[in-house]
């Protein structure tokens, strides 16, 4: 029986049922849902990584860590379920997504299994720290970042040795040695553990670290030597250091030939390394909505890959014989796939890039099967790939927008595309085109801007409200020029000629800069944006993919979905007090709402990220100058709510504070008799 002839049968059979005298009105609802899930079956593959994703997301949503019995218990469950039912049934869809969600949890608990490694339990310094250089990130003062991967600490036993620290130099090597990765070297330093979040809920870095195996931070307390005594790295180790040597030099070739934030930019854009990039110049960009632009991404990515498939195409295509009689597309598509994961190499491999190369690489490995390159199913396809390897990188924030503005576009464009086709005639001549350009990115921008709003709610308490000025102005700037001119750098870097293209190239960076900065300066640009609950979060994010993952009507449920989210975010509660790790930093909401808090030393870091997550645009000097609490040489007073908080600072008022505040704040172990207050903390 051929398909349409099938099809012809089950909707005679479904037209039947719902005409049946038994029919009730929830069998006909189930029924009809039943045969919008069978319509919508080319859909049901896009939701295998949103299935996975979810159960990575409740491994690392647990409070406790689970054992790894218990992490794959489910799985085999699930699959004996998944084949048990009929297949191609919507039961078997559903089922198959509950497996793909146990597989996903079990994924993130192996992963974490097989990545584990010492992490320092303590601060401790100075000690002698030996190890070969994996990677120098120069920074924007002096001095530079080092990754190492290490051989020995003094006072820690081997095998409480972390694999990696991450050390900042404030000098730069003795006798003109110039630190690069794969050299061993020595000095002092003070190490700490990789640090936890500075409130609930916020950044969690030590997690992060865990999963890179960076076992402790700090900073050199001495020049570095070289490691005479190391023993020789394995071959592995050479290869991934012989690449980071490459990007080194490349970064070096650009700074020398584009000085000051140009360079950084530049160096920023083809190898990957930001650290010489300003706060100023980062801020003017993120408040501007140009942030994207810094970060290597599907952009950047689509730019270089497509770059090298047209120009190899149209270079195949001077030669009639081979363009006639070879397959001159693959070719290109071949040759495309090479190059992109060439500049994946040389541009560090962040998530947010290995998802962009991952998705380039199955859209040219679909020219290369003759299959439509831009589709729903391959981004679905790379973000699979990505988290059945990886499936940390569904925490990494870059990786969640960056997929997000994706399917947001790819949605949106698939639709506008079924509705246009046959019935509109694109307008010809150079202008229309152009209208038609700059359209497409006014239209994308307003895309991408909508799907990514959510993310930088959650995590950046930020909204950038003039974005799309400034990348209607950048992007012709980025596509036409900058990008183009960063891969021209890169084939005339070997001929010593990288400095002919590297010229146009800052140029743009230069035009880039100026309308970020501009547009960073408008009234308005950034607003900032209190924390939203992780409930509101979701909620918004599961309405935005049933609205881009469907195709038919019932899609649009999402848009309501969406609305609840954005309605639970507004009422999301925000704490009265706040109370550093160590207890010294302390801070509370005054009668006007806002956060006042006391001086501490070294909580700068941490009251900023506070203020930030409560969506206050002070600096640390005015929240602290603005303190309600009443003081004196023993300690401190604030009336919130109507409950008294006390935060003792010496021994001699502890007992008072016992005895008539209602919430005590301390810095040491509460004394045994420190029973009235309704909270010692």
């Amino acid at each position: 029986m051929t398909g349409g002839a099938a099809g012809a049968v089950q909707q005679q059979d479904y037209l039947e049922r719902r005409r049946s005298p038994a029919a009730t009105p929830r069998s006909v609802l189930l029924l009809d849902l039943a045969s919008w899930l069978e319509r919508e079956r080319p859909q049901w593959f896009n939701w295998l990584p949103v299935a996975l994703g979810c159960g990575i997301a409740a491994y690392f949503s647990l409070p406790g860590e689970p054992s790894l019995m218990t992490a794959l218990m489910p799985l085999p469950v699930m699959v004996l379920l998944w084949r048990m039912a009929r297949r191609g049934s919507v039961i078997a869809m559903l089922l198959g997504l509950a497996a793909a969600a146990a597989l996903g949890f079990a994924l993130a608990k192996w992963r974490s299994e097989t990545v584990a490694a010492p992490v320092l339990a303590k601060r401790m310094g100075p000690v002698e720290v030996r190890g070969f250089v994996e990677l120098v990130e120069p920074r924007e003062t002096r001095g530079a970042r080092l990754t190492l991967r290490v051989t020995a600490i003094e006072g820690v036993a081997a095998d409480q040795t972390p694999r990696r620290v991450r050390i900042r130099t404030m000098n730069r090597p003795t006798s003109g040695v110039v630190l690069t990765p794969g050299m061993a070297i020595r000095f002092k330093a003070h190490l700490a553990p990789p640090s936890a979040p500075v409130l609930p809920g916020g950044y969690d870095f030590a997690r992060g670290a865990y999963f890179q195996e960076l076992g402790a931070i700090g900073y050199a307390l001495s020049r570095a030597e070289i490691d005479d005594e190391a023993l020789r790295p394995s071959a592995g180790f050479a290869w991934q250091t012989a690449i980071a040597r490459l990007r080194q030099q490349i970064s070096a070739r650009i700074t020398a030939a584009l000085p000051g934030q140009t360079g950084a930019v530049a160096t920023a854009l083809i190898s990957g390394e930001r650290g010489a990039i300003s706060a100023a110049t980062n801020d003017a960009y993120r408040d501007s909505g140009l942030y994207h632009v810094l970060s290597i991404s599907g952009l950047h990515m689509a730019i270089m890959g497509g770059a090298v498939f047209f120009a190899v195409r149209i270079l195949l295509a001077l030669f009639p014989p081979v363009a006639l009689h070879y397959p001159v597309k693959k070719w290109a598509a071949a040759i495309a796939i090479l190059a992109s994961l060439g500049y994946l190499a040389i541009s560090g491999a962040a998530f947010a890039t290995v998802r962009s190369a991952v998705t380039i690489t199955i859209m040219f490995i679909a020219v290369l099967l003759d299959r439509p390159a831009i589709a729903m199913r391959n981004v679905a396809l790379s973000a699979l790939v990505i988290l059945l390897i990886w499936p940390e990188s569904l925490t990494d924030v870059g990786f969640q927008m960056s997929f997000a503005a994706v399917v947001a576009l790819v949605a949106c464009y698939e639709g506008l595309r079924r509705i246009l086709l046959g019935r509109a005639r694109w307008p010809e001549g150079a202008m229309a085109k152009l209208g038609l350009f700059a359209g497409g990115i006014v239209v994308s921008t307003l895309i991408a801007s909508a799907a990514v709003a959510p993310f930088g709610a959650y995590y950046f308490h930020k909204g950038q409200q003039l974005a799309i000025i400034a990348n209607v102005v950048a992007t012709p700037v980025i596509n036409l020029v900058i990008m183009p001119a960063a891969l021209g750098a890169l084939v005339l870097m070997p001929f010593g000629l990288e400095a002919l293209a590297l010229a146009p190239m800052g140029l743009g960076i230069d035009l880039t800069t100026r309308v970020a900065e501009w547009v960073a300066a408008l009234p308005g640009a950034a607003t900032r944006i209190p924390s939203i609950s992780p409930l509101s979060f979701a909620t918004m994010i599961a309405g935005g993919l049933w609205l881009l993952l469907w195709r038919e009507g019932p899609r649009w449920l999402g848009v309501p979905v969406i609305a609840a989210g954005i309605v639970l975010a507004s009422s999301t509660p925000h704490p009265d007090v706040l109370v550093g790790r160590d207890g010294h930093l302390v801070a509370a909401r005054g009668a006007g709402g806002r956060l006042m808090a006391l001086a501490a030393p070294d909580t700068a870091f941490d009251l900023s990220r506070w203020l930030e997550h409560d969506g206050d645009s002070r600096t640390v000097k005015e929240a602290t100058a603005s303190s309600g609490f009443t003081c004196d040489a023993a300690g401190c007073v604030i009336r919130v709510r109507g409950y008294v908080v006390a935060a003792p600072r010496h021994p001699s008022a502890i007992a008072d504070d016992c005895a008539r505040a209602d919430i005590v704040l301390l810095s040491a172990p509460a004394p045994k008799g420190c029973t009235r207050p309704k909270a010692v903390i």
